[in-house]
């Protein structure tokens, strides 16, 4: 391996330290033997089938804003990391289409795409530093998720690095494609347990006519944010953005970047609408929710909202809260797991904080409580139940943000034995020696 990689492969202590962790709360399981700092296919082949030989365990890492600690490093193991691999390869605008290696930035692909008159679909809160691959492996949604869907939605074709370095071509550039199995999905939220992506074909969309209009509607009660919210998207409008922060959010929020938003006593609905017509959307919308209880309603021609949303990960990481989880619910079902995370909260004695993807039903809650071995199992408690919640009400224990080794316990919950023998089968078959992220995600 060493004749094959040269300086790109890191041995020093030091220099591997920053690659071994996320941004999660996973435990760290000891200093990796090397990083592979990839910059082609054929250096993640050249390291696979290395490990794969000797039967060195694999970690795989963009840039490291896992929250399930899917990207953590194993203590004697390889971290492949991916992160200078920040090529736009090709943005194909007749058909629709960027072509791009797994280290680049959400928001530059985004930004890329634009000045083609395109945009890039998936909008995840962290757009402006996590990957395309890494939105690829966890199957990522993001603000604009109400609209154009996750991000397998968006994913044509891949080229993927499988265990004993053999490369493999996925997908299709067209528009529809039934050949065999449907194996670009498989890799999509596989969370680098399959195979190492190193090359993805992504779908473009034209970027709206007209000004886009930000809203945003104050409630004195959460619930009542959930029903406003269960009301849009079964009405006529169409937002391309629907999110809510509850009021520990917002403060949180407007403590570490003050902006003059105030928490409201309840909630807070901000969205965005697209089109011509944005404004009477807008309007729509902001009339529905004064219909559902809002008392403050605000339309606006910035995206200042919308931004204050994007940093509530930086928020709470700055405040010291990472207990969180990524639950989903149907969407009729938003009032009812408010009503039972209240509830939740109140029994632990715990605050919690709540944001979403709300009109996805996909939802955030963080709890506050101690750094300290106690408060954080006093906090995964919290979490558990809030899990358990949204599973009773038809829900999924992670909506984006993946299983990793952070929610691998809760699998069984979801998950039936079958389907927990299919998923393993899967893995087995495709790396037998074991090595790719094992213990993870599945």
């Amino acid at each position: 391996m060493e004749s094959a990689l040269g300086p790109r492969l890191v041995r020093d202590p030091d220099l591997i330290a920053p690659y071994a962790r996320d941004t999660s709360r996973a435990v760290d399981e000891g200093t990796p033997l090397a990083v592979v700092l990839a910059e082609s296919t054929a250096d993640v082949s050249a390291a696979l089938a290395w490990a794969d030989r000797f039967g060195v365990q694999v970690s795989v890492r963009g840039a490291g804003t896992g929250l399930a600690g899917g990207a953590m490093a194993y203590s004697g193991g390889l971290v492949v990391s991916v992160d200078r691999m920040t090529a736009i390869l090709d943005i194909d605008v007749a058909n629709r289409l960027a072509t791009v290696q797994p280290g680049v930035i959400t928001a530059d692909l985004d930004a890329a795409a634009r000045r083609h008159g395109l945009f890039f679909p998936p909008d995840p809160a962290s757009a402006r530093m996590s990957t395309v691959g890494g939105n690829i492996a966890t199957n990522a949604g993001g603000l604009r998720c109400v609209a154009h869907g996750v991000t397998s939605d968006a994913v044509s074709a891949l080229e993927v690095v499988l265990a004993d370095g053999r490369v493999m071509r996925t997908g299709a550039r067209t528009r529809k494609n039934v050949v065999g199995y449907d194996l670009t999905r498989l890799f999509v939220g596989s969370e680098g347990t399959l195979g190492v992506i190193t090359e993805a074909t992504v779908r473009l969309k034209p970027v709206p006519p007209g000004s886009p209009r930000t809203f945003r509607a104050s409630f004195p009660e959460l619930e009542d944010a959930g029903r406003a919210v269960t009301a849009i998207v079964n009405s006529a409008v169409r937002p391309e953005v629907l999110e809510l922060m509850d009021s520990l959010s917002v403060e949180i929020i407007e403590s570490f970047h003050p902006s003059g938003l105030t928490a409201p006593a309840g909630a807070m609905l901000v969205g965005q609408t697209v089109g011509w017509d944005a404004q009477v959307q807008a309007e729509t919308i902001t009339a529905l929710c004064r219909e559902l209880g809002s008392d403050d309603t605000e339309i606006s021609e910035t995206d200042a909202l919308l931004e204050a949303r994007r940093l509530s990960n930086p928020a709470l990481n700055a405040r010291g809260l990472k207990i969180s989880c990524d639950v989903g619910v149907p969407v009729a079902a938003l009032a009812e797991v408010f009503r039972g995370i209240a509830q939740i909260s109140a029994q632990h004695g715990k605050r919690v904080s709540t944001v979403a993807h709300a009109g996805d039903g996909n939802l955030h809650s963080t709890v506050e409580s101690p750094d300290t071995p106690e408060g954080i199992r006093e906090a995964d408690a919290v979490i558990d139940d809030i899990t358990r919640l949204a599973l009773l009400l038809g829900g999924t224990i992670s909506g984006e943000h993946g299983i990793g080794s952070v929610k691998r316990h809760e699998l069984a919950w979801q998950l039936d034995p079958v389907a927990l023998d299919v998923q393993r089968a899967i893995k087995d078959a495709l790396d037998p020696n074991g090595i790719l992220t094992p213990d993870r995600a599945i």
